[in-house]
């Protein structure tokens, strides 16, 4: 196994922080580990380091400026990336769950988990 590789989108830069210490504190505990890769606060920078790193996960805020996350993968639908795009939402609504899988996303992740 390899070192999963991961992104962090999102507009706000202390839900990011948090994220990225409990993923860190993950990779301390899975053998090969979890290494967050880059991080973005808005649509061109999501793209932009999701092009740039190609990692095996993103975590994508659905709501942000600039479009959000629908945004994110619409723009990056024409790379045919292997990556896994979960969406991060206050919401549980089923309409954001749709819309993100509907563009490529694989699921959707509740803030509160975190």
């Amino acid at each position: 196994m390899s070192t999963l590789r991961v992104v962090l989108v999102d507009d706000h830069a202390m839900f990011r922080t948090g994220v990225r210490t409990e993923l860190e504190k993950l990779g301390l505990e899975r053998a090969d580990g979890v290494e967050v890769v880059a991080e973005a606060e808005d649509v061109d920078t999501a793209v932009k380091v999701i092009t740039e790193h190609r990692p095996d996960v993103v975590l994508l805020d659905v709501h942000m400026p600039g479009g959000g996350g629908l945004e994110v993968l619409r723009r990056l639908q024409q790379l045919g990336s292997e990556t896994t795009f979960l969406g991060l939402s206050v919401s549980d609504a089923a309409e954001h769950v749709i819309g993100v899988n509907r563009a490529g996303g694989r699921g959707e992740v509740i803030k509160e988990i975190f």
